[in-house]
């Protein structure tokens, strides 16, 4: 057994779940980083790679995530409520599954991803992750409310701004896009990627809601 192993051993309970969000948190903002690598790739077959790292990023995010779970109904100890516990981990896992299906209905409908809409909305998503990675890794000490309400802040503030480029992009589609297979396609993977932000900003609301309980 290595020196990690035994010190998890004899880590208490409640730090458990600190170590986990982490680590769940962490693999959401690469995640949101390959996404945008993911976009500024002209290449098909480059890009499917860089959406094999997302998945593959995806799968270790939901291995983590399952073990939140399995503490949660293994410990009585908790750092904050068993609600707030689970609602975090199900807004992050969230996150991490948008990020995966956006990249794939990128690939999937052969899309060129060198487009307005789709490069804005990426760089939200990668923003927003960001930023919730530094108000995740203020939880676990609470010292610095105001670098994580910042952080938060700059959640909503990146919702925002995703809601207006989803609908000047829709609008623009419908302007510019003879081709109605094409609009049906690019609606789509605008409307995912929204979403990934509106994840960003639910995790932002349960942060913010263990602050006013617990700061």
């Amino acid at each position: 057994m290595g020196i990690n192993s035994i010190g998890k051993i004899f880590m208490p309970k409640n730090k458990v779940f600190y170590e986990l969000f982490e680590q769940v948190v962490d693999t959401v903002a690469e995640m949101g980083g390959l996404l945008k690598k993911l976009v500024a790739e002209p290449d098909y077959d480059k890009r499917a790679a860089i959406i094999k790292q997302i998945e593959d990023l995806e799968h270790r995010n939901d291995d983590h995530t399952h073990r939140i779970f399995t503490e949660l109904g293994r410990n009585f100890i908790t750092p904050f409520d068993r609600e707030d516990v689970h609602y975090l981990a199900t807004s992050l896992d969230d996150i991490a599954d948008f990020i995966y299906a956006s990249a794939k209905k990128i690939n999937f409908y052969h899309v060129n991803p060198n487009d307005s809409g789709i490069q804005k909305l990426t760089d939200l998503i990668e923003q927003g992750s960001a930023e919730i990675k530094i108000a995740v890794y203020g939880l676990r000490d609470m010292k610095d409310l105001r670098k994580m309400t910042e952080a938060l802040v700059k959640v909503n503030s990146v919702e925002n701004q995703a809601d207006d480029v989803f609908d000047l992009s829709i609008e623009r589609l419908f302007e510019m896009e003879n081709d109605a297979k094409e609009v049906i396609k690019k609606r789509e993977i605008y409307q995912v990627l929204e979403i990934a932000t509106d994840k960003c900003e639910d995790a932002a609301n349960v942060i913010e809601s263990i602050i006013i309980k617990y700061a």
